[in-house]
């Protein structure tokens, strides 16, 4: 049955990619198998577009963000999911709806290349925020369609306020909504009704960890770029992004000697990299002096200039993360036994545990039926976009199977 697709001129949205017509077209449009090889080859061709513009070597996540896109890296998640059995086949499930957080720029792509691999049309809110990785990606898109002109009916990008009439048509014609808003904006979404078969994904508020084994850390020849590594895990989004480490737990024997050298290196990199603005300066002051007035035994260190602010923590809880601040401010802890940082982790809000050393010191924790940590990366790979993401199988849930005997 095809759904109703008048009317989307009347919505008051701005169009960054499509129009009210493509819209039209979105809704009527078939779905495609997954890694449908016309999506495999637009996508590469934003990759190369996206690769060899200068304006984008500027921003590290919009290169990776190519690299990911590129048809090598395709086709091996192509291996990884397609499906081999000959008495089921799979489409993706018809419109999908994305609401992007809005400040984290990338994010809202690898949301729509998910929805395309899958075999879907998507029409996403995109941050209304003028952020330059924004502009740059849309334009490569954009570019790309007119050479592709018939994967136009897949893409809608759209910016809107919160206007819940917006929310209740798109949400009326979705046949999966995905949120990565946080909470706020999960129960806002939430009011707009879906179709009765219609399937929800939602991105709730999390927070990340960093686990640095300090030998670990002391023996290895590439301090340096561990220190840019852990930068773009944090910094690139001003921590915003829900697989940021706030929290830096120290382990092993010499966690002294590590932590000077790790925090001279990373100031290193923001001296020459990062920009901070003085209500962020002045956000993470405050911060940092409401938890030392509600807990007792902490202590603040500053790297004089405010571009990192670290909370010595006496015992790391997660009611730390009612209290948390972004842009270079971490509560630091340092472990005895990793079991001590069980309860920060026993959380469903905890997602990500970065390290650097063996991840065999992690696994006693991941074993203990604690109901936190969904992924356990390298510090580097916290931003390294998968379809495996925060618990869900994102391939299974923007799919459909027919079943054939």
């Amino acid at each position: 049955m095809q759904q109703n697709s008048n009317n989307f001129d009347e919505m008051n949205v701005q169009y960054c990619v499509g129009d009210a017509v493509i819209m039209s077209q979105l809704v009527d449009a078939p779905s495609k198998i997954p890694f449908d090889e016309s999506i495999i080859n637009f996508l590469a061709l934003v990759s190369k577009k996206l690769l060899s513009m200068n304006e984008a070597k500027e921003f590290p996540d919009v290169i990776t963000l190519g690299f990911w896109m590129r048809k090598a890296s395709i086709e091996s998640l192509k291996r990884r999911f397609e499906v081999s059995d000959e008495s089921a086949v799979k489409r993706g499930r018809g419109v999908v709806f994305h609401i992007a957080p809005s400040n984290v720029p990338v994010n809202y792509a690898y949301s729509l290349v998910t929805g395309l691999l899958c075999g879907n049309k998507n029409v996403i809110r995109i941050p209304s925020k003028d952020f330059n990785q924004v502009t740059i990606i849309n334009r490569v898109i954009n570019d790309a369609l007119t050479e592709m002109p018939e994967i136009k009916p897949y893409i809608c990008l759209i910016k809107y306020g919160h206007d819940a009439a917006v929310n209740d048509k798109l949400s009326e014609i979705a046949d999966v909504r995905v949120i990565w808003g946080g909470d706020n904006t999960i129960n806002e979404i939430r009011n707009s009704k879906m179709k009765p078969r219609a399937t929800e994904i939602t991105f709730a508020d999390r927070y990340s960890l960093a686990v640095i084994d300090s030998n670990a850390y002391l023996k290895a020849e590439n301090k340096d770029k561990i220190a840019q590594n852990f930068y773009n895990d944090t910094y690139l989004t001003d921590q915003n992004a829900c697989t940021s480490p706030r929290a830096v737990v120290w382990t092993g024997d010499k966690i002294t000697e590590a932590k000077e050298q790790f925090w001279d290196m990373l100031h290193k990199i923001l001296i020459k990299k990062y920009s901070i603005s003085g209500v962020q300066s002045v956000n993470k002051l405050t911060s940092g002096y409401i938890l030392a007035a509600m807990k007792p035994g902490v202590k603040k260190i500053t790297s004089g200039d405010n571009l990192i602010i670290r909370m010595q923590v006496p015992s790391l809880t997660s009611d730390l993360m009612e209290i948390k601040d972004n842009s270079g401010y971490f509560f630091e802890y340092d472990c005895k036994d990793i079991y001590e940082i069980r309860e920060f982790c026993n959380d469903t809000r905890c997602q990500t545990l970065a390290y650097i050393g063996s991840k065999e010191q992690i696994k006693p924790l991941i074993m203990s039926d604690i109901l936190g940590i969904d992924r356990v990366v390298p510090i580097g790979e916290t931003m390294n976009f998968d379809f495996m993401w925060d618990g869900y199988n994102l391939f299974e849930r923007m799919t459909r199977n027919i079943v054939i005997k």
